[in-house]
């Protein structure tokens, strides 16, 4: 039988990102699978519809955080969320990433939340910072509070602070790719960009949000010792990085000769998919991360991955042996530095061994096939939840 759940998370579709893309591929299994979903979320201008694919969409004019500050679009949006939550005739509540006002709103209304809560507090990325000591120490006490917690990782921050104040009810439910997307393959994708079908093609993808790593892995990519390539930086275009993207693909082109070339796109989801199946090796350089989805995506591509070692890449790594970790310097805020001589190197070596390269892919898809997929990861959630409603009836 169907359950009535309430999905909250700071955006959703059809803004795109990791988290929203957790949320979004979720809540349409758990619909397809009977339940009824309601994704409570910021709202958005260009959002024209308040059922996607059978998700129903509250929206509140609300941004910012409890450290920040909350925001108002619309006076009283605060209080009408919080109301919205406590009246609201639902099963189950997941909150899904702290330190943003969807959840953050929500932790103070905990008693008064009739039904079930389940946080997934997806990395806690302001753990070292200063500025958020006395919002973790709330925090903590309102994961004590909640009736189970999931976790994308068993290593990562998150579930080491839990484990780190005796925390023990919770559950890991890693992120996934999309069976319906990645089971399809666009062969025109190089024709289309004008990518030769015998130059070797390198993909990153991330927005430009200064923390992805798209300039480390530029100079990784100028280092390197292909002669013809081509790299693909697939993500938002927006902010003061983005104009530093384009100032380094610019350097790259001109000191290669035109024979390595950077492409920075922001295309259709459809041909992001279409450049991972494409794509001779994935390169990620981000500095910060939960449980990154791209890797998962590489995996479903058959695309071999080169990555730093953010969030639980090391771990994905360790379930996948689909590719390379870099040497990684983890910094006093939490984040994580690699090298571009490393990054270099690796792509010099998997695209000089094309058998290694594809007996890793080859690792990873099956992987990914037996436990990565959406519908798998869905079917968790289900669990969680259910188990979650069992345990208050009992």
């Amino acid at each position: 039988m169907g359950m009535k759940i309430l999905h909250t998370v700071e955006f959703y579709s059809p803004s795109v990102g990791g988290a929203q893309e957790v949320i979004r591929r979720i809540s349409e299994e758990l619909v397809a699978k009977g339940s009824d979903v309601t994704v409570a979320t910021s709202k958005l201008p260009e959002r024209t519809q308040r059922v996607i694919n059978g998700v129903k969409i509250e929206e509140f004019a609300i941004s910012g955080n409890a450290v920040r500050g909350f925001r108002e679009a619309t006076p009283g949006e605060s209080k009408r969320y919080q109301e919205f939550l406590v009246s609201g005739h639902f099963d189950v509540m997941m909150n899904y990433a702290a330190q943003q006002w969807a959840t953050d709103l929500a932790l103070p209304e905990l008693e008064r939340i009739p039904y079930r809560k389940v946080l997934a507090p997806c990395g806690l990325s302001g753990l070292y910072r200063p500025e958020y000591s006395s919002y973790f120490v709330q925090l903590l006490d309102a994961m004590k509070r909640y009736d189970h917690l999931i976790f994308h990782s068993n290593v990562y921050r998150d579930i080491e602070f839990a484990r780190q104040h005796g925390i023990t009810h919770y559950t890991v439910v890693p992120n996934g790719a999309s069976e319906q997307e990645f089971t399809r393959e666009d062969p025109t994708f190089r024709q289309r960009y004008g990518i030769p079908e015998d130059v070797p093609l390198l993909l990153t993808v991330g927005s430009h949000t200064g923390t992805k790593g798209h300039n480390l892995v530029m100079r990784a990519f100028r280092r390197a010792n292909i002669k013809r390539a081509c790299l693909i930086v697939a993500g938002n275009g927006i902010g003061g990085c983005y104009r530093r993207c384009r100032l380094d693909a610019r350097l790259t082109n001109a000191l290669s000769l035109g024979r390595k070339k950077v492409l920075l796109l922001d295309p259709p989801r459809r041909d992001v998919v279409a450049a991972y199946h494409a794509a001779d090796l994935f390169v990620f350089g981000s500095e910060i991360e939960c449980s990154p989805i791209v890797l998962f995506e590489a995996m479903a591509a058959k695309t071999t991955f080169v990555t730093t070692a953010c969030g639980n890449a090391e771990e994905i790594l360790a379930w996948s042996k689909g590719g390379v970790l870099l040497p990684a310097k983890i910094n006093p805020d939490g984040s994580v530095s690699a090298t571009a001589t490393d990054m270099a190197k690796s792509i010099d070596y998997l695209l000089s061994h094309p058998e290694e390269r594809e007996a890793l892919s080859a690792n990873a898809y099956k992987t990914w096939r037996e436990r990565f997929t959406w519908e798998k990861i869905a079917t968790e959630y289900e669990r969680v939840y259910s188990q979650v409603l069992e345990r208050r009836s009992s």
